[in-house]
């Protein structure tokens, strides 16, 4: 019930904000606003000032809304009010309006980033767990605590890293980009620092996915690999192992963090029998062994080995802040970069370059607004910034029935003299739905598979 909640509060703060901008640039342009409806059918709320002509709506269908004007392609508009007619506006007008939609969505975002900037986040130290056998990060040399000190495309100077998510979006654009990153590490264990480079653009980046960061090796931030919340009677519990034991060893291979510890764990299940483990652990500064018999379990349709407790002690984190300047630039640097990766995707999807499965429709939308207020309102601000630039980014699509596919008309009408004809904006307005209805038909596909698959 709460995951619908925040979806509504998130879907219905968007909407308001674009449909916001149409009416804002609408006014100063001189337009009459006869409704800005939030939602479509059946209104629950109506709202008009007195001796305003603009209805304020809620609508009972909230994926979407609109700002209805006056205008003579609609309804008959008289003479002496014709002035104040959208049809009757200058091109760069019309064009003005359209575009402050999504414009407003842009700056929604900036401005929701710039909070997060400026109040700070709480966020995991950019410290590498170790990687996948065999993967590219394995391949380069990495082996895990490795802090990332600056990090960069290869023959681009390298930026100052704060946070392992900076890690895994330098890692997403450039397996989507095609580019090799070069990173700047730091050795805990040697003091030393290095540099490797990651030849990430060699890496099938069709879907942004858990897959493409197996390729890669990277797949979440350092975490000591520390016995917690051991359940009783379970197979840590009878085989003596406590809360906080770190365990340094299993048989003979040497256990370097948390991500590790829980792969040998669930590995030793793909045998018929679990096979009683010597582990080597240390607690409260003495190193001791005990010998550890998983259970196996299957998940998945795998049959894989369990404890019974939690593994791996949770990442170290960094305070990540930005004064008044620094996190507004910050925040439209972002902003821009979740915009161009969400062009670039479509685009690739387009071309055959880009499953189609990285469409996501309003089922994971959902999810996601619940899971991340589940987390605090900094996740769900930066969840709020993130649906808000697709959502600009989206709408400026050359697509009939979005404001892209107006913008093409005025295009048209720019470089021919003379507007599109009814007769062939109703022909496009068709196939702009028909367009639309499919890759709906396609987002909500993939959200099944994805929540219920």
């Amino acid at each position: 019930m709460l995951t619908l909640v925040w979806f509504a509060l998130a879907l219905g703060l968007l909407i308001a904000v674009h449909e916001f901008g149409h009416y804002g640039v609408a006014v100063l342009c001189g337009v009459r606003i006869l409704r800005f409806s939030v939602g479509f059918g059946k209104p629950l709320l109506r709202w008009q000032r007195q001796g305003s002509p603009t209805e304020f709506v809620l609508g009972a269908f909230p994926l979407g809304g609109y700002v209805k004007m006056l205008d003579e392609r609609e309804a008959p508009v008289r003479v002496e009010e014709r002035h104040q007619a959208f049809n009757a506006q200058p091109l760069l007008a019309r064009v003005a309006i359209v575009v402050a939609g999504p414009a407003a969505n842009l700056l929604l975002a900036v401005l929701l980033y710039a909070v997060v900037h400026w109040s700070g986040e709480q966020l995991p130290a950019a410290i590498l767990a170790s990687p996948e056998v065999g993967s590219i990060a394995a391949r380069a040399g990495l082996t895990g605590g490795e802090r990332v000190e600056r990090a960069g495309f290869d023959g681009t100077q390298l930026q100052e890293v704060k946070s392992y998510e900076e890690v895994h979006w330098l890692l997403t654009r450039a397996a989507f980009e095609k580019q090799d990153l070069r990173l700047q590490l730091t050795e805990a264990a040697r003091g030393r620092r290095r540099e490797v480079l990651l030849p990430l653009s060699a890496v099938d980046a069709s879907e942004v996915d858990a897959n493409l960061f197996r390729q890669i090796g990277l797949l979440g931030p350092f975490s000591r690999p520390v016995m917690g919340g051991i359940t009783l009677g379970a197979a840590a519990d009878k085989a003596g192992l406590r809360h906080g034991d770190v365990v340094r060893q299993i048989d003979s291979v040497a256990v370097l963090d948390g991500r590790q510890l829980r792969q040998l764990i669930r590995a030793s299940g793909l045998n018929a029998e679990a096979p009683t483990s010597q582990w080597t652990i240390e607690r409260a500064g003495v190193e001791r062994v005990i010998l550890v018999k998983p259970e196996r379990q299957l998940e998945g349709g795998l049959w894989i080995g369990k404890v019974g407790a939690y593994v791996g002690a949770a990442p170290e984190t960094v305070r990540v802040q930005y004064g008044p300047v620094d996190g507004l630039w910050r925040a439209v640097i972002r902003s821009s970069d979740v915009g161009l990766l969400t062009i670039k995707m479509m685009g690739k999807m387009l071309l055959g370059n880009a499953s189609l499965k990285n469409l996501s429709g309003p089922l994971t939308i959902a999810d996601y607004a619940g899971k991340s207020a589940s987390l605090g309102w900094t996740q769900y601000l930066l969840f709020l910034a993130l649906i808000s630039v697709s959502l600009g980014v989206l709408n400026l699509l050359p697509l009939p029935l979005l404001d892209g596919g107006h913008l093409m008309y005025y295009l048209w009408e720019w470089i021919a003299g003379k507007p599109v004809s009814d007769a062939s904006m109703e022909r496009l307005q068709r196939g702009g739905f028909a367009v639309l209805l499919v890759m709906m038909s396609i987002a909500i596909f993939n959200d099944i598979n994805r929540l219920f698959g």
